[in-house]
């Protein structure tokens, strides 16, 4: 059960998760507050590093068929 909680495939479903709510999170900052482009650069780096996070999971969880 334990090692159910921390698969891979979980984490990678969190991951997307959280990726999603910064959409939201992001859409939703640029309308209320367009001006503060300090708040919309750090959600944008943090959406960015969550892609990246989710891109290697997929890689370790599908790897490339060698040639």
């Amino acid at each position: 059960m334990n090692d159910n909680l921390h698969s891979l495939p979980r984490r990678l479903i969190e991951l997307r998760m959280e990726h999603a709510d910064l959409d939201s999170l992001i859409d939703k900052a640029s309308i209320e507050r367009p001006d503060d482009e300090l708040v919309l650069r750090r959600l944008k780096k943090r959406r960015l590093a969550l892609r990246d996070q989710i891109c290697r999971l997929e890689a370790q969880l599908d790897p490339p068929e060698p040639a």
